[in-house]
């Protein structure tokens, strides 16, 4: 993310997580970005050499992390689909890699601490692009991209169709977040403790849901979303977890409204961004890979919410927007890999079922869920083993749509 330390990236992991996805509505969730869609279409005069390109199939780069840097190799390629590989060498201060268009994110991955490596796949048009790593010695590198492609995602209707109904997906889950986050921040300026942890979580199951989207806009994200160790100073932390600090752990909302008034600024912000994304499929893969890490780094280790215990609510939110994600690219995933399409079901399946192991009605603090403080170790493992699984099948969906 743009100019933010680190945000999410606290915990160390020892499972190299991806995707998740549904049965009959798979997941996954975009990382899209507004210029960003530098997606190959067709052009006249397409070289030779670019067709030649296409057809052996998506590019690889190399992306090694260390404490001085993240160079891709090679640094050129033609236009066209490509393949991220980044691991993490002996790195113990930088975990993560993005490519950039000027400022604003088309795919990463993250929590790579020493020895761990992840992929994601994008298509991309000619331009330069940056290779972000933040906390290292030299944190951005250019990456260029020449030449054009004969063939684009643009030229299968199913895979155009897909990325409309993503887009109008996440258009109505942020403008959802919109009123239940000013419901929430009204209680809290009324002093409305109670109330306002009832409230909390019917808002923060949306912007779950479209996380991967919402972090296009880094410095937003933070504001947003920031959890109190990425902030630089006491005055950076705000957002959702700054309130929710101020609601379970000091009781008291006093001097809060600040922090509500631009909470609400942020989510009509982000309202108004959204709208102008536009996705790419192999963005949208990417993004609910996204979602699944989310899931296994900040909800099954009780990060996210480690003032309110509502992390399982929070979980249903990824999980959501990584099913979604999936449902639109159904069509052309059962075309290229039905066999992945039923391992992915049978995972998804699984996941969803320890989850709903652990429903209630209303639940705690009306989330739907136990008070995730009370699940145990073990019980948080098997979770994790079934996240993991999935994640691994879900991964691969990048590849078949780039």
């Amino acid at each position: 993310m743009t100019s933010l330390p680190n945000r999410r990236r606290t915990t160390a992991v020892a499972l190299a997580v991806t995707v998740s996805v549904s049965a009959t509505s798979l997941l996954l969730t975009a990382c899209g970005s507004s210029g960003a869609a530098k997606t190959s279409t067709p052009a006249a005069g397409s070289s030779t050499g670019a067709a030649k390109a296409a057809d052996k199939g998506p590019a690889a780069v190399a992306i090694t992390i260390t404490d001085q840097g993240c160079a891709p190799s090679p640094a050129t390629i033609p236009a066209g689909s490509v393949k991220f590989t980044v691991s993490n060498k002996n790195s113990g201060k930088v975990t993560e890699a993005e490519l950039q268009d000027h400022g604003k994110m088309l795919g990463e991955k993250e929590n790579l601490t020493p020895g761990l490596s992840g992929d994601f796949s994008l298509t991309l048009t000619a331009g330069t692009y940056q290779v972000y790593c933040p906390g290292a010695g030299t944190d951005t590198t250019d990456f260029t991209v020449t030449g054009s492609t004969a063939h684009s995602w643009k030229d299968d209707p199913e895979l155009v169709a897909a990325t409309t109904q993503y887009a109008t997906w996440i258009d109505g889950e942020v403008a959802q977040l919109v009123p239940t986050t000013k419901a929430f921040t009204d209680a809290v300026r009324a002093g409305d403790i109670a109330r306002a942890k009832l409230l909390y979580g019917a808002a923060r199951i949306h912007y779950e849901a479209v996380e991967p989207t919402a972090e296009i806009w880094g410095d937003l994200d933070g504001r947003i979303d920031g959890r109190v160790d990425d902030a630089a100073t006491p005055a950076d932390f705000t957002g959702f977890h700054r309130l929710e600090q101020a609601l379970w752990t000091a009781k008291s909302v006093k001097g809060m409204t600040p922090i509500a008034n631009q909470l609400d600024a942020d989510v009509t912000s982000l309202y108004t961004q959204v709208k102008t994304v536009a996705y790419q499929p192999a963005e949208i893969a990417n993004g609910a890979t996204d979602l699944v890490n989310e899931i296994q780094t900040s909800k099954v280790t009780g990060e996210e919410e480690r003032y309110s215990h509502i992390d399982l609510l929070d979980f249903k939110g990824n999980l959501e927007g990584a099913d979604e994600a999936v449902k639109v690219l159904l069509p052309t995933l059962q075309k290229k890999d039905p066999q992945l399409v039923s391992t992915i079901a049978t995972r998804y399946a699984a996941t969803a079922a320890l989850l709903a192991k652990y429903a209630a009605t209303p639940g705690y603090e009306n989330s739907g869920y136990v008070d995730y403080s009370t699940v145990t170790t073990a019980q948080r493992r098997e979770l994790s083993t079934a996240v993991d699984a999935y994640a691994e099948a879900v991964s691969k969906v990048a590849g078949e749509v780039a």
